[in-house]
């Protein structure tokens, strides 16, 4: 039998730390295999993001609708989509694949906080995106951001995250893991919430020094992954929790900014079975 199939709509990120090289790795290192659409080229290196050039919609819809046809995927990984024409023409793509599971990672600042995203873009990720999307997986300032746009353009990081939670759900997506790496806690602790269930799960991981170029990207596709492969949401979260603190844990900094996630650690180990 073939591997389950996971197609990832990113930019291409040069440095191999995050976007589509992040995601390509991680489904690959997870027994999936990859598709990529590139929505974006960007410039940029461990250190952030010079510039970005989105693909033409057009082109974006063509290269999936190509591979579509060709090759039957089993879950979408969504991450940086460059323009709000872009996030138009993958949501009409999405809405004819309703049964599948689609992870969504609300790109909208880099690591260091270069813009990603600006407000027409996370418009259309709130109207046409999030009502597609089977989980979310933004930290709490990207949640705080698309819960409430014009609350945190005028810097209000106060609002509670379980406030920011429902908010997002209430736009649609059926689950969200907020995600606790941005916040000044002795453990990073990301929560899993369901949109008729509250909060689902809790988990607690010890935070590691340093910063990280693409944990984003490796966490939201190994959940893509993990769905393809066919488990349910709550163990998909966990086992991808689990390999990216894992893939993190064992990153190395070969450039002057970020450390990158090492996502074939197994491999590099000695491991064998990347699925061990």
């Amino acid at each position: 039998m073939p591997p389950p199939i996971v197609l990832s709509f990113a930019a291409s990120d040069p440095s191999g730390g995050a976007g589509l090289q992040a995601d390509l790795m991680t489904v690959s290192a997870l027994g999936c295999h990859a598709l990529s659409v590139t929505t974006a080229l960007t410039v940029q290196d461990s250190l952030g993001v010079a510039g970005i050039l989105a693909i033409d919609a057009d082109w974006v819809e063509d290269q999936a609708r190509t591979l579509l046809q060709d090759m039957p995927v089993a879950a979408f990984k969504i991450g940086l989509l460059g323009s709000a024409d872009n996030i138009l023409i993958i949501a009409d793509i999405l809405a004819d694949y309703p049964l599948l599971p689609v992870v969504l990672d609300p790109v909208l600042a880099s690591g260091r906080g270069d813009e990603l995203a600006d407000d027409e873009m996370i418009a259309a990720l709130r109207e046409l995106l999030l009502p597609l999307t089977t989980i979310l997986t933004p930290n709490t300032l990207e949640a705080r951001r698309l819960a409430d746009p014009a609350q945190a353009a005028h810097g209000d990081q106060a609002v509670d995250v379980d406030v920011c939670a429902q908010r997002l759900l209430s736009l649609g997506c059926e689950y969200l893991l907020l995600t606790g790496t941005h916040d000044n806690t002795p453990r990073v602790v990301n929560r899993l919430y369901g949109r008729d269930a509250g909060l689902l799960r809790s988990d607690s991981w010890d935070r590691l020094p340093g910063s990280y170029h693409g944990s984003g990207c490796t966490l939201a596709s190994a959940i893509a992954a993990h769905l393809a492969r066919g488990l349910p949401v709550s163990e998909a979260a966990q086992a991808a929790q689990d390999y990216t603190w894992q893939a993190l844990a064992a990153g190395f900094r070969v450039g002057m900014g970020q450390y990158l996630p090492d996502r074939f650690f197994r491999l590099r180990a000695g491991g064998g079975d990347p699925l061990a």
